[in-house]
């Protein structure tokens, strides 16, 4: 009785998914699109994984007006790299942020940072994360569908790249608990307090930003991509997320706890969404995603140890049906890896096994904001103090 409601909702989430849209494919540039992109990346300590990103970003056409590396003050050399790109591509220019202000975190800020320094002539700004890898085409891929559909904002997800068999075993539940929530995409989004985002690549019609003074309304915000999607979407603009797995590959993380510590940190989306949803949130995920598989081994060993009875079967043919369902979607998401690389591969097939560490993770965020993010230490009020 506890599961069937969450269960009935979980299909009717996942019963449009055969209607979603189509990966989006490389395009060539078009002339007409010339100069009409200004690409921001914010930057802090990056140079471990930045130079596969300025790599795919010089290859992008001229849709690209310039390449804005907005760079927190990094210690590492990431400055110094910026530099030594900028003689191989002009439209690449190193910003520096300023101070963080009290009531912001870095990565809004630095992004906030690149859309005032942005060129007025710019009709659309697109965020990149520093540990993206856009392929060739990415770009004009991306304008020339918000063009052809009329939407005012597109991210994408990408195809993930895991090196080791832990990741391999858990990203994948953690991944999957943001279907579980969502479902799967729509060609555009209309209810603005379920919309997803990915911010490591997001396109947003300038004009629309302006409307919103910028990255003000994500300002305080650990999921500001999220924040800022919803508050531009409850405006009116139309909003898409799709599929960029054949545009844009992402390392996120290093190893399996870094994946736990980091990224279960923001999952959550509890700085984007009201308390009563995220609470509601991580309940639906144990009934659907964490409790099914060990519901189902004590059930079937409850059906063979004692006098079966109806609420037992029932029960058991529930949680059964919700396994079938889990390793469906594993199957699913398999082409948003990159299979040509990493040791344990196979470890992706046992992420089922994973799904309760993936519901706990959730829930133990729920409780607290982050107090460490991106090389920077907070305050319970948001303010840095690192």
């Amino acid at each position: 009785m506890a599961q069937a409601p969450w269960a009935a909702i979980l299909i009717a989430r996942l019963g449009s998914g055969w209607r979603r849209p189509s990966p989006l494919e490389p395009q060539p540039s078009r002339p007409e699109n010339l100069a009409k992109v200004s690409v921001v990346v914010p930057t802090l300590n990056e140079a471990q994984r930045l130079q596969p990103c300025l790599e795919g970003l010089m290859r992008q056409g001229y849709e690209v007006r310039e390449i804005l590396i907005v760079d927190s003050h990094s210690q590492d050399g990431t400055a110094e790299m910026v530099r030594a790109a900028q003689h191989r591509d002009p439209r690449l220019r190193l910003e520096f942020d300023p101070p963080l202000p009290t009531g912001w975190v870095g990565r809004p800020w630095a992004l906030h940072t690149g859309f005032c320094c942005a060129h007025p002539e710019s009709e659309w700004i697109l965020g990149i994360d520093a540990d993206t890898q856009p392929q060739p085409g990415l770009v004009a891929s991306l304008l020339q569908t918000a063009q052809r559909e009329q939407l005012d904002l597109i991210s994408l997800s990408p195809r993930f790249i895991l090196k080791t068999g832990g990741e391999w075993w858990l990203q994948p539940a953690l991944l999957l608990t943001l279907i579980y929530r969502f479902g799967a995409a729509r060609a555009v989004e209309t209810q603005p307090e379920r919309i997803l985002a990915n911010g490591q690549c997001l396109l947003i019609r300038r004009s629309r930003l302006e409307a919103i003074g910028g990255y003000q309304v994500a300002a305080s915000s650990f999921c500001d991509d999220v924040t800022l999607v919803r508050a531009i979407a409850a405006t009116g603009a139309r909003v898409a997320f799709r599929d960029g797995s054949k545009v844009l590959k992402v390392r996120m993380y290093e190893g399996m706890a870094e994946t736990w510590r980091e990224w279960g940190r923001s999952l959550d989306l509890k700085d984007a969404t009201p308390a009563a949803q995220v609470w509601g949130d991580a309940y639906f995920l144990w009934a659907v995603q964490g409790l099914p598989l060990p519901l189902l081994i004590l059930g079937l060993m409850a059906l063979a140890l004692t006098t079966p009875t109806l609420p037992l079967e029932m029960a058991t043919l529930l949680n059964g049906l919700l396994v079938l369902i889990r390793w469906g979607m594993t199957l699913a998401i398999a082409p948003v890896y990159d299979w040509q690389s990493g040791q344990g591969r196979w470890l992706f097939w046992l992420s089922p096994l994973a799904d309760p560490l993936a519901a706990l993770r959730i829930t133990l965020s729920s409780w607290q904001r982050p107090k460490q993010w991106r090389g920077r230490t907070y305050s319970a009020d948001t303010q840095p103090l690192v």
